[in-house]
């Protein structure tokens, strides 16, 4: 069994890294955190002094931030065909990080009700929210993956923060966009994760009561 910890709230971040553990297939442990003092507890602060969600423990490696996690996970399991192939690592590297900068900047600022001066747009990563839309549905079109025609790991995070951008308002629904956030949402070990998230959610509301 591998010596695997995961490190979540079941509504945080930690739901991308859910699905991820489980299309890896690699036994792991959850340790379930409440927001505030169980975040801020030394225990966890020895984790991630950030006092954030999610991380993970292998072994004596600790790994934060959910694009890194990602990687490091299809990296270290090859065997679970989530890590690019020589030919696809430049589109793989190059999307995973234009979600993890552009795109949850341009979505956290839509959140936040943060709408960027037309002289400052050049200090912003992502720019303008058209010219982001624009490039993601110029990247989804004619191929069914954001590397190509295999599913890998960039598809777990590049999906998951493209479904929270159009559904926050912060670019407009495509078609192209939906029809790529489907093909991803049937996977069996999405479903998987969103069960075991909803049940740690239930437990944690119950013990709460």
């Amino acid at each position: 069994m591998e010596d695997l910890h995961f490190y979540t709230n079941p509504q945080s971040r930690g739901c991308i890294i859910r699905w991820m553990l489980e299309e890896t297939g690699v036994p792991y442990e959850t340790h379930l955190l409440a927001y505030g003092s169980a975040m801020k507890a030394p225990d966890y602060l020895a984790i991630n002094r950030m006092g954030k969600v999610p991380a993970i423990r292998h072994g004596e490696a600790i790994v934060t931030e959910v694009a890194a996690i990602c990687t490091y996970l299809a990296e270290t399991f090859p065997q679970a065909g989530l890590a690019p192939t020589p030919g696809e690592r430049a589109d793989c590297y190059r999307w995973m990080f234009f979600a993890a900068g552009p795109l949850e900047e341009l979505v956290t600022n839509k959140e936040l009700g943060f709408e960027v001066p037309p002289k400052r747009q050049g200090m912003m990563g992502y720019g303008r929210a058209e010219d982001v839309a624009e490039t993601l549905e110029e990247v989804l079109t004619g191929r069914p993956y954001i590397c190509g025609e295999h599913f890998r790991a960039a598809d777990i995070y590049f999906s998951s923060q493209l479904i929270w951008c159009f559904n926050s308002g912060a670019i407009e629904k495509r078609p192209v966009f939906e029809a790529y956030a489907d093909r991803v949402s049937d996977r069996p070990a999405l479903k998987r994760a969103t069960r075991l998230d909803e049940e740690a959610l239930a437990r944690m509301k119950a013990s709460a009561a």
